[in-house]
């Protein structure tokens, strides 16, 4: 049978674990009648949260299931599969009675951080570092999470303290590479079902790759819940933050608009730093520090810069022409989008596409 988890957010000031516990019993007792099994949930005490999985012939009897014993009904329930479950939630976390727990004994909320590298190899000499970052990886005990591309290395963490960690050893290891190599690392922290969506950690996923593609290069960005979590689990890493961003809430909301914004808008040639900051509601002024700050670059700085990373990937698929891409990705001139690409990288469009497919 399918495989489905679920989600329910509790709206009451007396939560319990064992209120919850006393649900799933209820939820044992009448299963069968729908055709359901509950296999494991985890509870989030802090946030008031619960994730079950189950299988069952469809999401609507797994709904039934949770209506008849106790009307605490999922506000989503999605379909997984054994692999993604396997990948994010088995491994590294126990269960008692089919309550989830971590292997110190506290209860796993279901949370899980990820971690996102996205390379740019100028020279084909530093492939062995991807094959080092994914020994770091596993040796921090995160799980890797299979990309469709090579240069990006996706990986799920059960401890926030161990993937930062991660990070961090990571990072040492690529600060030693030349400058014909660049890399982007960011790691968010968040629920394996949402209110809305339909994959297991679609919204962290959305956000850590916000981060990643609007981070600058060589700079660790973690969320500053990723943080908080470390710090409630025993192996708190020190963060060296002369090359760590950590992006609250709120910088993270304008990093997701400015992300929608551009990722919309950076193909047109006229499109200018006047209309960004028309379309993000800020003056130039308030909008230049933000960027500023978050980035490194000036706004004008950061869209020829996503502009030139763009290139990368449509360069790497070697399916259009140098001057297709430059107009596809809002330079006026083939010319002019050389100059800037070799001023950037130090080596030519036409080398570095012909480095891809070797």
């Amino acid at each position: 049978m399918p495989l489905y988890m679920d989600i329910h957010k509790v709206d009451t000031d007396d939560f319990t674990v064992e209120d919850v516990i006393q649900a799933h019993l209820r939820d044992l007792a009448v299963q069968e009648r729908f055709g359901v099994i509950q296999r494991k949930y985890w509870v989030n005490e802090t946030d008031k949260m619960v994730f079950c999985l189950m299988e069952g012939p469809n999401k609507e009897a797994c709904h039934k299931t949770h209506v008849e014993s106790h009307g605490m009904t999922a506000c989503n329930i999605i379909e997984v599969s054994d692999d993604e479950y396997n990948i994010f939630m088995a491994r590294g976390s126990t269960q008692k009675n089919d309550l989830a727990y971590k292997a110190d004994g506290d209860l796993d909320t279901g949370f899980r951080t990820i971690l996102l590298i996205s390379t740019s190899d100028f020279s084909g000499n530093f492939q062995h570092y991807i094959k080092e970052t994914k020994s770091l990886i596993e040796k921090f005990h995160g799980i890797i999470v299979h990309q469709p591309h090579d240069d990006e290395t996706m990986a799920s963490f059960l401890l926030a303290s161990d993937a930062i960690i991660a990070a961090m050893a990571i990072a040492n290891l690529l600060q030693s590479v030349p400058d014909n190599f660049e890399y982007r690392l960011a790691l968010v922290s968040g629920n394996p079902v949402d209110e809305r969506g339909t994959d297991l950690f679609e919204e962290t996923k959305k956000k850590v790759r916000t981060l990643c593609w609007i981070g600058l290069s060589k700079v660790v960005y973690l969320d500053a819940n990723t943080e908080a979590l470390s710090h409630k689990e025993s192996n708190t890493p020190k963060v060296n933050h002369a090359h760590v961003k950590i992006v609250n809430a709120t910088d993270f909301s304008f990093c997701e608009k400015l992300y929608r914004i551009l990722n919309h808008e950076l193909n047109s040639p006229d499109f200018k730093s006047d209309e960004l900051s028309q379309l993000l509601g800020w003056s130039k002024a308030q909008m230049y520090r933000k960027i500023k700050s978050l980035t490194g670059m000036s706004p004008n700085t950061l869209m020829r810069e996503l502009r030139l990373r763009k290139s990368l990937k449509a360069l790497k698929s070697n399916q259009k022409t140098v001057a297709e891409i430059a107009y596809d990705i809002g330079f006026n001139s083939p010319t002019y989008f050389t100059r800037v690409f070799r001023n950037r990288y130090e080596v030519l469009p036409t080398s570095y596409a012909k480095l891809s497919t070797a």
